[in-house]
């Protein structure tokens, strides 16, 4: 079977399918031929190992199932990307080393060429990152893959909940010079725009990181922190956040506090997911499949 069908019979069998980038967030388009620099990546989030409580009975099983998941796709992706929260909250440093430690073990299992991580205010907040960056390194870094630059932000180190001048200032260098018509990617976790800032659900000072990206033409931005796919624009840059690996969260506004939705026995791991992207055009365009988590 060929990546292509794979990504299209998997959304009919439960997940579902967007496009974007030369169209912003439309509907699922027809690709154009295929290219040398054709290529796709899987993002899996907000994994919170170490979470204990009713909302997920099986909190030590859904990681472990999607990196079988992972495992059995016919075709390896170039990558994988983890956008935050890689482990649940604790006061305790040791116990937040001992997840950790924990959760690399289980990742460490994916047959992937390459996995990339960045923290979710669970794992850094508390700490400013300090026992992410002894685990895993940098906190905000960018690289290049198939002609699409690649820029990961750091948004929950601060626990303000911003990215802080510092960081401006490298994004700001690291765009320097840059053609307008590359295609960027930008991965964070929480989303930069003002989703639900009663939620936690933005970054405060989102709009200055979005105002350095929109003068190039092509952005796509793949954060998490929500434990749900939603798909929105800021102007001409599209932001897909993506379903957890541990319990849903309610559609944004839709009720006062953001409680996890409760686990349905009948319907287990219901509104757990991971996601493919498939760059397609020479990363001017992004086929997106969310796939959920099946039982075993």
């Amino acid at each position: 079977m060929q990546r292509r069908d794979f990504l299209h019979l998997a959304a009919a069998g439960g997940g579902a399918v967007f496009a974007s980038g030369l169209a912003g967030c439309a509907g699922m388009q027809t690709a154009g031929a295929a290219t040398g620099s054709d290529f796709y990546f899987v993002q899996l989030s907000d994994s919170h190992w170490g979470y204990e409580g009713p909302a997920n009975p099986d909190a030590r099983g859904t990681l472990p199932k999607a990196v079988a998941a992972v495992n059995a796709l016919a075709e390896p992706p170039a990558f994988i990307f983890f956008t935050g929260d890689l482990t649940h909250t604790t006061d305790d440093p040791a116990e937040r080393r001992r997840r950790m430690t924990e959760f690399k073990a289980i990742v460490a299992g994916l047959k992937v060429p390459v996995v990339h991580f960045m923290p979710g205010e669970h794992d850094a907040s508390l700490d400013r990152g300090a026992a992410f960056q002894e685990m895993f390194g940098p906190t905000h870094y960018s690289f290049d893959h198939q002609g699409v630059h690649f820029i990961a932000l750091d948004n929950v180190s601060d626990p303000g909940a911003k990215i802080g001048e510092e960081q401006l200032a490298w994004l700001k260098a690291d765009l320097a010079g840059r053609d307008p018509q590359a295609p960027l990617v930008v991965l964070t976790h929480r989303p930069l725009f003002d989703l639900a800032p009663q939620w936690d659900w933005a970054t405060r000072d989102g709009a200055q990181a979005i105002a350095l990206l929109m003068p190039f033409q092509h952005v796509t931005v793949f954060y998490g922190h929500i434990h749900q796919a939603l798909h929105r624009m800021t102007g001409h840059i599209a932001h897909h956040s993506a379903q957890s690996l541990i319990f849903p969260l309610p559609v944004p506004g839709s009720q006062d506090k953001r409680t996890p939705l409760p686990w349905n026995p009948a319907a287990p791991y219901q509104g757990l997911g991971w996601r493919q992207v498939e760059a397609e055009q020479k990363g001017l365009q992004y086929d997106i499949a969310d796939l959920p988590v099946a039982k075993a």
